[in-house]
C-alpha cells in the first residue's frame, strides 16, 4: 500500500496541485476539506471540528488551511480573526495528527512571516521574523508554536515559506495583471526594476512532496521559490508575451508612483509594487536535492494559457 499523506485545504489552488503532485509521486492523498468532498477527500465543518480519526492512517500531513491575506478585511479585530485560523487551527490539526500516529506536520506558512520587502539581499531563513501585517503576524506565531509543539511532543515540524504563488486558475493581483496586459491597458510600472521572487504552484507542490517526504527534511525551514527573480516590468513584458499581447509599460518614475499614492491613501500598495522582494531558496535545495521541475518561463507559458483559455470565465 502506498504511504498515506493528509492534505488540509485540498480543494483550494495550491491543494489540487499538492493532490496531484502526491499521486504522481506513487502517495495516496488523503484531502481533508471544509465542502464539497471528493475523490481522495474527506469533509469536516472547520479546523475545530479536526478529530485524530480525520488522519487514520497518514504518515504525514500538509498543512494549507489558512485564513488568507485580503485587502479590506471586514473583520472587527483581523489579528484575533487571523490567530483563531492560523494560529489556533494550526495547532489543534498538528495535535490531531500526531494524536492519529502521524509523525510529521508540514506547514505552510508564507514570506509574510518574514517580510513584505528585503532589505537590500535576499531574505535567507535564519533573518530575524518582520511581519508587515495582521496576517504575517499570525503566520510567524504560529511557525514559532509549532517548533515548541514538536519539541515538546517529538512530531517532526517541517515549515515551508513560500512567496507569490502562481499558476493556472491564479486569482488576487497576478489575475489581475494579465487582464490589464490582455486587454492593452497602459500600465505604469515600465521604470519599475524591483525585483521579485515568485513560484509556480507545480513547483511549490514539488517541494511540499519532499519536505513530506525526505528524511533530510525534518524539523526544517524552508524557502521555495523557482530561483529566478524577475523585475517588475520584466515579468509583465514575459508574460505579455505568452498572453500574445505586448505589455504596454509607461516608463513612470518610481518617486513619481510614491508620490501618487501617499496622495490618493495607496502608498502602502505602490511601495510593495516599487520594493524588491527576492528570496533565498538555496537551503532547501542544498540539504534535499530539490530542484523545480518547470523554469519561471514554463510557469508564466502554463498560466498564460489556461488564462487565454478560461478569460470569458475569470472577470
Amino acid at each position: 500500500m502506498s504511504e498515506r499523506i493528509g492534505i488540509t485545504g485540498a480543494n483550494g489552488f495550491v491543494g489540487r496541485a499538492v493532490t496531484r503532485a502526491l499521486l504522481d509521486a506513487g502517495k495516496e492523498p488523503l484531502g481533508i476539506v471544509r465542502q464539497g468532498a471528493g475523490a481522495y477527500e474527506k469533509q469536516v465543518p472547520s479546523l475545530d471540528a479536526i478529530t485524530p480519526a480525520v488522519f487514520e492512517g497518514c504518515a504525514s500531513v500538509i498543512h494549507l488551511a489558512a485564513r488568507v491575506h485580503v485587502m479590506n478585511d471586514a473583520a472587527a479585530d483581523p489579528l484575533a480573526a487571523f490567530r483563531a485560523i492560523n494560529v489556533d487551527g494550526a495547532l489543534k490539526t498538528a495535535d490531531a495528527a500526531r494524536r492519529a500516529g502521524a509523525t510529521r506536520f508540514v506547514f505552510v506558512s508564507s514570506i509574510k512571516a518574514l517580510a513584505e520587502l528585503d532589505d537590500g539581499r535576499p531574505l535567507t531563513e535564519t533573518d530575524a521574523r518582520r511581519p508587515p501585517d495582521p496576517y504575517g503576524v499570525s503566520k510567524a506565531e504560529a511557525e514559532v508554536m509549532l517548533q515548541e509543539f514538536g519539541a515538546r511532543t517529538g512530531m517532526e515540524i517541517v515549515i515551508v515559506r513560500p512567496p507569490l504563488v502562481y499558476g493556472p486558475e491564479v486569482r488576487a493581483n497576478f489575475l489581475a495583471l494579465m487582464r490589464a496586459i490582455a486587454r492593452g491597458m497602459p500600465l505604469p510600472i515600465g521604470a519599475v526594476t524591483a525585483r521579485r521572487s515568485l513560484v509556480y504552484v507545480d513547483n511549490l507542490a514539488s517541494a511540499l512532496v519532499e519536505c513530506a517526504t525526505h528524511p533530510r527534511a525534518a524539523n526544517q525551514l524552508f524557502h521555495v521559490t523557482d530561483g529566478e527573480d524577475p523585475g517588475v516590468a520584466e515579468l509583465a513584458r514575459r508574460l505579455g508575451h505568452h498572453l500574445k499581447r505586448p505589455a504596454r509599460l509607461v516608463p513612470v518614475p518610481v518617486g513619481v508612483l510614491k508620490a501618487a499614492g501617499r496622495l490618493t491613501g495607496k502608498a502602502a500598495q505602490i511601495e510593495r509594487l516599487t520594493g524588491s522582494l527576492q528570496v533565498d531558496s538555496s537551503y532547501i535545495r542544498d540539504v534535499l536535492g530539490w530542484r523545480p521541475p518547470s523554469s519561471l518561463d514554463a510557469g508564466l507559458a502554463a498560466t498564460a494559457g489556461w488564462f487565454l483559455t478560461h478569460k470569458n470565465t475569470t472577470s
